[in-house]
């Protein structure tokens, strides 16, 4: 149900994939308008104000005709992306009207997060059930959660608004499940001031009443009252940290370290490229002012495993500093980029053989890495890097952790387009989950596309949950559709183990003809956005 009304709700347009996502659709986005959310007509911000105004206005709504509220409807639509203005249904123009009023009320930090409920329709159960069933991708309809014993399902929509954050997914989702509602579309967007719109509709209120909904979700923010702070920014108890760890063999000499250009940027910090020992070497340096409690525990555990590990696909491990004023982690320069940039930036194709060869190093490097007991928890291509001769290593353990570490495992770790579903849903998770994120792994090398393209990280998400997947690509190698299907399967007791698929991508590799004449890849050129 999720899938493919996630899949009709979704924005198309370009996709690069950050390290932190929030709920906001790719810039310039063009959606297939769902839900109640449909088109209503192209044009400029001020061209939808005056389609909106004329129908408020017709429709009796009595502020329509105060003098400012025009130059609040053309405040409004500018707060928010262009992709809003054509999701809009102008036959429904006074759903702007609840919009304006959520977004207002989300500017109290004690009303976050703000939120309206109302009743949408009635739909006929099995009209309903049949029709979920038949979608592509969609097959998950024992999990729908359809009442058998009524007639019919009560459709309702929840807008929610509050500061805009990575992980959003994680709250919003959870605090609808939490009172048995399930999700069958999500309109998402972000302002420009840093707050968020997200619109659900939903299924699992077994009657038309909204103030017991209302009530019920009120109930849930108050179980949950600790994730509602209303702000990403760190607090003055998060920033008192243990900055000095006790060092080893592996703190660097910094007199001997000497720093190049940026590389690359994050959310929390900055690759560089630079030298040590006269070795040319990454160098991944924390910002000061991003430096919490979470950053800082990333930054440790990822030094506790890079020490640990040692093999020719994980990226080596030369030193870190661990001592003020400057904290970073010095490994091997891995000049051919990541395996993103290679397809996405620089518009690569692979044939088979070069696609097979990226996908065994892949699974040598994530075979040693389970065979220690490490699951890396983010594996994607932005985390794949090839060096000098195209030999491709895992790299980036800031979220990886050993299975055996004890306690729960946090949910919705990694991002969001490469994660399981059993880490995007709170449950239960062991190394099976990084299968399922090589599947979407192979899919790409397989494609040279980004998963999931027309849609935003949170809309991908909310499919996943229920079942939804790539397309499967219509020339690849049968035996690779095969294991990639087999990879991503919902139950992770189904899912092969990266030994079992090493085996199966070795034997594959040793039966493809190699052309003597081909290269290893091509360039494609520039991709449509479309």
């Amino acid at each position: 149900m999720v899938a493919a009304a996630a899949a009709e709700g979704g924005f198309g347009g370009g996709v690069e994939e950050g390290v932190g996502e929030s709920s906001s659709p790719p810039r310039d986005a063009a959606p297939v308008p769902a839900g109640s959310g449909g088109s209503g007509g192209g044009g400029g911000a001020r061209d939808i104000c005056g389609q909106v105004l004329e129908r408020l206005v017709a429709d009796g709504h009595a502020e329509a005709s105060e003098p400012e509220f025009r130059d609040k409807l053309v405040a409004h639509f500018g707060r928010l992306p262009h992709s809003y203005q054509l999701d809009i249904n102008v036959d429904k123009a006074a759903d702007v009207l609840v919009h304006q009023s959520v977004l207002a009320e989300a500017k109290d930090p004690e009303r976050r997060p703000a939120f309206y409920v109302r009743f949408l329709r009635l739909e006929d159960v099995d009209q309903a059930y049949d029709s979920d069933a038949s979608e592509e991708g969609d097959d998950d309809g024992d999990d729908l959660s359809v009442r058998q014993d009524t007639q019919y399902t009560h459709i309702h929509e929840v807008v929610f608004s509050t500061i805009d954050k990575p992980k959003l997914l994680s709250q919003l989702s959870a605090l609808l499940s939490d009172i048995g509602l399930n999700i069958r579309e999500a309109h998402v967007f972000s302002t420009h001031d840093g707050y968020s719109l997200d619109v659900f509709v939903v299924d699992g209120w077994p009657i038309e009443d909204t103030d017991g909904l209302h009530k019920a979700l009120e109930a849930s923010i108050l179980r949950n009252e600790g994730s509602w702070s209303g702000s990403s920014h760190s607090s003055a108890a998060e920033r008192t940290l243990p900055f000095q760890v006790k060092g080893g063999e592996w703190e660097i000499d910094k007199r001997l370290l000497k720093m190049g250009g940026m590389v690359a940027s994050g959310s929390c910090g900055d690759l560089y490229h630079g030298t040590y020992l006269d070795e040319d070497v990454a160098v991944k340096v924390l910002r000061a002012e991003h430096l919490n409690k979470n950053v800082w525990n990333e930054f440790t555990q990822e030094v506790y495993i890079l020490r640990e590990v040692q093999h020719p696909n994980v990226v080596r491990f030369i030193g870190a500093c661990t001592k003020p004023p400057q904290f970073c982690i010095i490994t091997e320069y891995m000049s051919g980029g990541s395996l993103y940039d290679f397809m996405h930036k620089q518009h690569n194709v692979l044939n088979l053989t070069t696609l097979l060869k990226f996908a065994v190093d892949v699974c040598r490097g994530m075979c040693y890495l389970h065979e220690r007991g490490i699951i890396h928890r983010d594996l994607k291509t932005a985390n794949l890097l090839m060096d000098k001769d195209h030999v491709v290593k895992v790299a980036d353990f800031g979220v990886a952790r050993f299975q055996d570490q004890g306690g729960i495992m946090t949910a919705e770790t990694g991002t969001y387009r490469w994660m399981a579903p059993e880490v995007i849903n709170h449950q239960p998770y062991d190394n099976k989950a990084d299968v399922f994120s090589f599947a979407i792994v192979l899919w790409e090398l397989i494609t040279s596309k980004i998963p999931y393209d027309t849609m935003t990280p949170l809309q991908a998400a909310v499919g996943v949950r229920q079942g939804l997947r790539p397309g499967l690509p219509k020339k690849a190698h049968p035996k690779l559709l095969d294991l990639m299907q087999r990879c991503w399967e919902a139950d992770p007791s189904n899912r092969p183990a990266f030994q079992d698929i090493l085996a199966e991508l070795e034997d594959l590799l040793a039966h493809v003809q190699v052309s003597p004449c081909s290269g290893s890849f091509r360039k494609d050129g520039p991709r449509s956005s479309k």
